[in-house]
């Protein structure tokens, strides 16, 4: 008899993983507490070897229609200094309002059931859990703005924290930071003030006005591992690890690990082998995304940003989708 695979959690991790497991042949239910579509602090880019997900998914035509920002340049700014390149191919800007929305609505067209109740779940694709000591834990913070757009993904550092801008759907531009606790308590979590603090990103910011009031969320604790599950249980995702939202390339990760945790949980392997296949697609990632925070935070991105080559910088932050 076929397998039910339940999956808990219907963002880019979950939704992957219900598509994928679809795509074997097995029934799916998938459990979700939350009402879609809604906004969720994210980056809400889409690296370019996304799209070859998404194709493998069958969800390449409904990501085209839903016309996402088209993204070909980055910059990176850390105070009077800043480095700029080309992405190696296009990447995307798509809000996570409407890119959820998209994939559940694709898995449940492929016959996927939604619930609410999580229990005897299979796929764990629900986020992370948080933690950390009061006062030097980090957050994230999220608005979108009307304005004036560009085909670049901009990265502002400063005070151990950085801000990412980037186009998204619709003529939207996406604000997204991360900071310190102690920083955002000095200005009352006023996030219009702290963002201040940046000559650059102020100037940035100025032909845009906000269009929603900020979002925030944490503490975050990134991972230097990844989360293992009991037998027949497979981690996707956030729940599977959290690392540095400054790669942008978490969405990937989410789709590329819920693709995976779809593969196990219909082909009901081992969960050391469902580790194995996950760390071959994000060890590059992790390795990379630890030394970027390290760089945060003794002030050396600056001094490591000059010498490595932007494109390689890019591509040692991927995971791999192959």
């Amino acid at each position: 008899m076929t397998p039910v695979v339940r999956v808990a959690g219907a963002g880019p991790a979950g939704s992957a993983a219900a598509l994928s497991a679809l795509r074997a042949g097995c029934p799916v239910e998938i459990a979700e507490k939350a009402r879609f579509p809604r906004h969720k602090v994210c980056g809400e880019f889409l690296s370019p070897e996304a799209a070859s997900v998404l194709e493998d998914l069958g969800c390449a035509s409904a990501f085209t229609a839903a016309r996402p920002a088209r993204i070909e340049r980055a910059r990176l700014v850390f105070g009077r200094s800043e480095k700029r390149f080309g992405l190696p191919d296009p990447a995307h800007g798509l809000s996570r309002y409407t890119l959820d929305q998209l994939l559940l609505q694709q898995a449940i067209q492929r016959g996927a059931h939604l619930l609410r109740d999580s229990a005897g779940a299979s796929v764990i694709a629900h986020g992370r859990q948080g933690r950390g000591e009061k006062g030097n834990r980090l957050f994230g913070f999220k608005a979108h703005f009307r304005g004036p757009v560009n085909d670049t993904v901009e990265l502002f550092f400063f005070d151990r924290g950085y801000v990412g801008v980037s186009a998204i759907e619709n003529g939207g531009t996406n604000v997204c930071g991360l900071a310190p606790e102690a920083l955002l308590s000095a200005h009352g979590f006023e996030i219009d003030a702290v963002l201040a603090r940046a000559a650059a990103l102020r100037e940035r910011l100025a032909p845009l006005t906000r269009s929603m009031d900020w979002m925030v969320t944490g503490p975050l604790v990134f991972s230097r591992t990844l989360e293992s599950m009991p037998e027949g249980v497979y981690a996707a995702g956030d729940a599977l690890g959290f690392i540095d939202p400054f790669t942008g390339s978490g969405i990937l990760a989410a789709l590329a690990t819920g693709r995976i945790a779809g593969r196990s949980a219909a082909g009901r392997i081992s969960q050391a082998e469902h580790l194995l296949r996950c760390n071959k697609a994000l060890r590059a990632q992790y390795r990379s995304a630890a030394l970027a925070r390290l760089a945060i935070e003794t002030g050396l991105a600056d001094l490591l940003a000059r010498f490595v080559p932007g494109r390689l910088l890019f591509a040692l932050t991927r995971p791999s989708v192959a």
